[in-house]
Parts: C-alpha cells; sequence; structure tokens
C-alpha cells in the first residue's frame, strides 16, 4: 500500500513535469578561510594542513543548492581587504568566515563591513580532539580556530555588525547541520531580497490587519512590489483560445479529484483563467500574487476573481505562491516557506476542538497542493463565503506529521517580524466545504494557544509549512535583521 510520502513524491513528480517549477536567482554564498601569516615561516608544515581543511570546507559548500564564490585564503589584512572586495562585488546573500587556527580580527572586520551582507563565522578543527602526547606547537596551532571567536565577535559588536558562529570539528555532521541552517536561512533572504510581488486589485475592506505598505517590504527585505489591476488579468483572459482551455481542463484532471459538484461551465472559466494568470505571472516576472476583488452581481471583475481558485493553487505548486484577500504579507510568508521547500499554504483559524485539543486550521482559496495528505479536490461551490461569485474551489487535508506556521507581525513602528509556531497535524474529523483543512495539536490548550499566538502581532492569516522549520526561520530572521516571536 502505497504511503502518504509516496503518494506525495509521485504528485509532486506529475507537477513537475505537467508544470515545471519556476527558476529564480540562485542562492549566493561567499566562502573565504583564513589565518594568521605569521605563524607560516615558524611551523612550515601548518598553512598545507589549513589549506587542505579549507578545501574540505569549499567542496562542502560547493555540494549544497548554491552558487558559492570561494575568495580563497587569506593570511593578513591586505589580503583580507582584497576577500571583502571580491566578495562585495559578487553579491553574496551569506558570507561565510572560516577561521582555520588564530588570526587577527583587523583581517576579517573589512568583509563583514564593506559587503553589507550578513556574515557567518565558523570554526572546525581538524579532528574531535588533540593528541597531546604527539602534539607540539605547530600541530596544535591547527586547532585553534576557536581561539578568535571571542576576538571577532568583540569587534563585529563594537561595529554594529550581527554575530553569528557555528564552532566544531571539521567532520562533525552536527556542527555541518547547524551550517546548513544558516544556508536555508540565507535562500529564504535570497528569495525575499529578489522577490517580485505581485498585489492585485484592492484590500478586502475592513480587514485592519492584514493592509501592507508596499514600501515596507523593499526597505525591510529588498522586495519589489508590483501594483496590477485585474484588467491586467481580464486582458489575458481575453486572449486564451478554446484550445488552452481544454487542455488546462486536462492538465487539471491529472492533479485533482473532480467533485460530482463541479459545474463544467465553472471549471472551463477557472481553467480559463489559469491560462491568463501563468501569462500575468510571466510577464510581470512575479514570485508571488496577492489578490482581492469585490465585484458585483456577475460582473466580468468579480468574475475573474472568483476564477482565481484554480490557476493560483498550480502557480503554488510551481512555486509563485498565491493568496486571497490581498494578504500581501502572507504570500511573502508563503515565499519563504518554499524557499526551505516545506511548502507554504494560506491558512486562518477555522474553530477550536477542546476534546481532542487541537486547533482547526485552513482557508477557502488557492492551496499549496505539496502540502495535501491525497489527491486534492475540486469542489464546485454555489456561494463563496464573505466573497461575491462562485466556481471551483481547492479542498484537501494536510498531510498528518510535524508542521511550522510562519506569519509576518507588524508593531507599532511599522517594523516587521516573523512570528512561528511547530506543531503536529494529527487524524480526525474534518469539513468538507471546498478548504484546505487540518487539525494541529500544539501540545497545549488550543484556547491559550490562540491567546498567546495572537498576543505576537501576527494577522489573522498566515502560511503553513511541512515539517519543523522555526529554527530555520529564526536564522532567517537574524540574516534579515526583523525579530523572531515563537509561541
Amino acid at each position: 500500500m502505497a504511503t502518504t510520502a509516496d503518494r506525495t513524491a509521485v504528485r509532486a513528480a506529475a507537477l513537475h513535469d505537467l508544470l515545471p517549477p519556476v527558476t529564480r536567482r540562485r542562492t549566493r554564498i561567499g566562502l573565504v578561510a583564513g589565518g594568521l601569516g605569521t605563524y607560516w615561516p615558524q611551523f612550515p608544515g601548518l598553512l598545507p594542513q589549513l589549506q587542505e581543511s579549507a578545501a574540505y570546507v569549499a567542496e562542502r559548500f560547493r555540494g549544497m543548492d548554491a552558487e558559492v564564490t570561494d575568495a580563497g585564503f587569506v593570511s593578513d589584512a591586505r589580503e583580507g581587504a582584497r576577500a571583502a572586495e571580491q566578495l562585495r562585488k559578487a553579491d553574496c546573500d551569506l558570507i561565510v568566515l572560516f577561521l582555520t587556527t588564530y588570526l587577527t580580527s583587523s583581517m576579517v572586520l573589512p568583509i563583514a563591513q564593506r559587503s553589507h551582507t550578513p556574515v557567518l563565522v565558523i570554526d572546525l578543527q581538524p579532528t574531535e580532539r588533540m593528541d597531546h602526547a604527539s602534539f607540539d606547537t605547530g600541530a596544535w596551532l591547527a586547532y585553534c580556530g576557536q581561539c578568535p571567536v571571542p576576538e571577532v565577535g568583540n569587534v563585529f559588536r563594537r561595529a554594529g555588525i550581527p554575530f553569528r558562529s557555528v564552532s566544531g570539528w571539521l567532520r562533525q555532521e552536527s556542527a555541518w547541520r547547524r551550517i546548513e541552517q544558516w544556508i536555508r536561512a540565507a535562500h529564504i533572504r535570497a528569495a525575499l531580497r529578489h522577490a517580485r510581488h505581485g498585489l492585485m486589485g484592492h484590500v478586502y475592506p475592513g480587514m485592519l490587519d492584514v493592509q501592507t505598505d508596499p514600501t515596507l517590504l523593499s526597505t525591510t527585505f529588498g522586495s519589489h512590489v508590483e501594483v496590477l489591476e485585474f484588467d491586467d488579468l481580464r486582458h489575458r483572459v481575453e486572449r486564451v483560445t478554446e484550445q488552452e482551455t481544454r487542455e488546462r481542463m486536462t492538465l487539471a484532471r491529472q492533479v485533482f479529484t473532480l467533485d460530482d459538484s463541479v459545474v463544467e461551465e465553472d471549471f472551463a472559466w477557472g481553467a480559463t483563467v489559469s491560462v491568463a494568470l501563468d501569462r500575468l505571472v510571466a510577464d510581470f516576472q512575479l514570485d508571488s500574487l496577492a489578490y482581492y476583488h469585490r465585484g458585483l452581481d456577475g460582473e466580468l471583475h468579480e468574475r475573474l476573481g472568483a476564477g482565481m481558485i484554480l490557476g493560483a493553487s498550480l502557480l503554488t505548486a510551481r512555486g509563485v505562491p498565491a493568496a486571497g484577500e490581498y494578504e500581501l504579507r502572507t504570500s511573502v510568508a508563503q515565499l519563504a516557506s518554499q524557499s526551505v521547500g516545506a511548502g507554504g499554504s494560506f491558512t486562518e483559524i477555522q474553530a477550536l476542538n477542546f476534546e481532542d485539543g487541537v486547533v482547526e486550521m485552513g482557508h477557502d482559496g488557492p492551496a499549496h497542493l505539496a502540502v495535501s495528505a491525497r489527491d486534492p479536490l475540486l469542489r464546485g461551490l454555489g456561494v463563496y463565503h464573505g466573497k461575491r461569485g462562485w466556481g471551483v474551489s481547492v479542498e484537501f487535508d494536510v498531510q498528518h506529521g510535524p508542521v511550522t506556521l510562519l506569519g509576518l507581525g507588524q508593531d507599532a513602528d511599522g517594523s516587521l517580524s516573523f512570528v512561528t509556531s511547530e506543531g503536529t497535524v494529527v487524524p480526525g474529523p474534518l469539513l468538507e466545504i471546498g478548504n484546505t483543512t487540518s487539525r494541529v495539536d500544539f501540545g497545549r490548550d488550543p484556547g491559550e494557544w490562540v491567546d498567546a499566538w495572537s498576543a505576537t502581532g501576527v494577522g489573522h492569516h498566515w502560511s503553513l509549512a511541512v515539517g519543523h522549520h522555526a529554527a530555520d526561520f529564526r536564522a532567517a530572521a537574524s540574516l534579515l535583521d526583523i525579530d523572531h516571536r515563537h509561541v
């Protein structure tokens, strides 16, 4: 019998073949190793040993999903300054300083100052411990990478540069897991720093929490917000051919199970809008999309808004997250979740179950198909609750197992924060109303969890990602220089 993981893998492979994922700029990692050049003539065997360790570290980094700029090995402040200039030009998302032995802080401070890039200091001695009986001074110095770590931390603090470090030994996999966490955080920083967020329509009237200043995303992350009109979508819908609509319906039948409630005319309309959405995303080179339009009495713009769910869900599955209700901050959170390979589906609280101790979550509208526990269902709806229009909606239950919520909070001074909580999706009864749904156990009274979660400044929507990734998001918040709050 196929497991949930098996079905998820088959569905992901089918989606990849049918709708290849959107390609983006790769995450860029800068790497530089160093030690104090005064030692080299004193201990001739030391530098080759340290360079061998540096080569191993570079090889490990090249095996990660990133573009690596290796600035080589520096031995004094002048070489450090040259490496700083090389890494500045490389426009890295994270710079890793490998302290192989003692070095002076003057050798690495320019790298952090001139690059305007977050820095991770790593110090990985050759093995678990020294062989005290056989070691001389030169052999000891190869184990002295930890010695300058406090010095670098002190100077970074005095320079106003955030300090991060991973200490361990060269082939210690637990240390490499901590390093890889920072690489995943760099993926998030890279995605948000270069993202083009589509914002189409207007805010859902009265939802004060979802209103976001687009300039804030540019000043906080470096993102660009492309303001779109529903007419931009209408223009492309008008150019979709009947053949293209039929092909998209065929694709949808391969991805979704169609419920008997689906009306063929509504299904065809959703497929037409889906083709047009793909063109909209391509034409404006979007990395995410948040949208809403109220509409009136079945007019065209209302029909466009109501026809978004199929296409927006397919876009989300390809790595271009979409969120309804003009939820720009949530589409940003979904993109961050997507960047660590964890999905990221548009979510809010539905109800609490005090007997089972779970929070029931979900949302109507677009969903991330990768987090589904079964083949997603297309359900026909004559009414979209709280919204005008009708059509097809996506329904599924989320994979059972660990999940992480990621929302973007905002404070009185306007500053953004990452807000996270980890729980477990557990089996049980779910609503069948065309929504993404899940039952999440946070290991505490669900009412107490809601109180703590709501006090963080998070809005009433967020991204639901599979797996436990709070540590990744905490690291990403550090690289992005924003607060992280965990419930």
